[in-house]
């Protein structure tokens, strides 16, 4: 090696990290964890998105980008088990989709940057210290707006029968976010007439035990643990034959009646360009946390009128899409 190999090789090591971070032909890591499944249908999507918007942003696999891909099934073990697994990993960057993702990836790096995707309110869960300077080693795109919940309880009071007593579904243990939905739904619900009481769920057998509740209504809140076992959750509000009003549109396409989301086929295209811009060298730290700024509206008419009721046309108007 000549004097002049050596000098060179000196000033590249003297570069700072964000300007390493752009040299092109290096090979990047991103370690990945889900929440869902890897079988799952809703997971492979959200997969084939981030790989499209990273490859439209000159950052393609085998290329100049390794990702390591983990799944967590629904099984909270599970994913800290893959939490450990990719951090031992040593990646340059963290993609964390789902709250549990983030609280387990969070817990062990303060280090390296993460970027998050379909988590709701990460100042209250402590993730970051506020939207605009989340501070820290994380940012990303949050699932939920403030008045989301309360929309999502005005859809319900709309069908005819109308609903006077729901009972909201999620997992405690699973989404301690929860409350916070349940305070705009109370406040929503003494506008609206309708009473509404918590109906928490833990296992299949408290999933069943939905189909016997005293409700005229139903309305499940943002919770992995409610996704994983839709089949089954799907199938007691079936028995019920009551509606219901979901906050993904998976619920609906396999039989649910109405939900109202966000689009987390596009935060995960909106994540990709927070990873892309922190490979390039800009810090967690300053990138600001953003809100959703899509929402779909899903109605199901098949599941509408096997339940006998009937949706006012202004809904049915608005919606993204109808199945029939």
């Amino acid at each position: 090696m000549n004097r002049r190999e050596l000098l060179t090789l000196g000033m590249i090591a003297a570069l700072p990290a964000p300007v390493l971070a752009q040299q092109p032909n290096a090979m990047r890591r991103l370690g990945m964890l889900s929440v869902t499944a890897a079988d799952d249908a809703i997971g492979h999507t959200r997969s084939m998105v981030l790989v499209e918007a990273l490859a439209g942003l000159g950052w393609k696999e085998r290329d100049n980008l390794k990702v390591h891909w983990r799944s967590g099934g629904a099984d909270r073990a599970r994913i800290a088990q893959l939490a450990d697994e990719l951090i031992a990993l040593k990646p340059d960057i963290l993609l964390a989709v789902g709250t549990p993702s983030l609280e387990e990836l969070s817990r062990r790096t303060t280090t390296i940057p993460i970027v998050f995707a379909v988590v709701t309110d990460p100042v209250s869960q402590g993730f970051v210290e506020n939207l605009a300077h989340p501070g820290g080693n994380v940012t990303g795109f949050t699932d939920y707006d403030g008045p989301l919940a309360g929309k999502w309880l005005e859809m319900l009071t709309q069908v005819t029968p109308k609903v006077s007593r729901v009972a909201v579904v999620y997992n405690p243990a699973t989404a301690p976010f929860a409350p916070l939905m349940l305070r705009t739904i109370e406040d929503a619900a003494r506008t609206l007439h309708v009473t509404v009481e918590p109906a928490p769920v833990h296992d299949t057998a408290s999933i069943v035990a939905l189909a016997s509740r005293k409700a005229d209504g139903l309305l499940v809140l943002p919770d992995f643990f409610t996704m994983a076992n839709r089949a089954r959750l799907l199938a007691a509000i079936a028995e019920a034959r009551v509606p219901a009003v979901f906050w993904s549109r998976a619920f609906v396409e396999e039989g649910g009646l109405m939900s109202y989301s966000t689009d987390s086929a596009e935060q995960l295209r909106r994540a990709a360009s927070y990873v892309d811009r922190i490979l390039r060298g800009a810090r967690a730290a300053d990138l600001p946390v953003q809100n959703p700024t899509r929402f779909e509206l899903t109605i199901n008419l098949k599941t509408a009128k096997a339940l006998g009721i009937t949706l006012p046309a202004v809904l049915l108007a608005i919606a993204n899409d109808v199945i029939e």
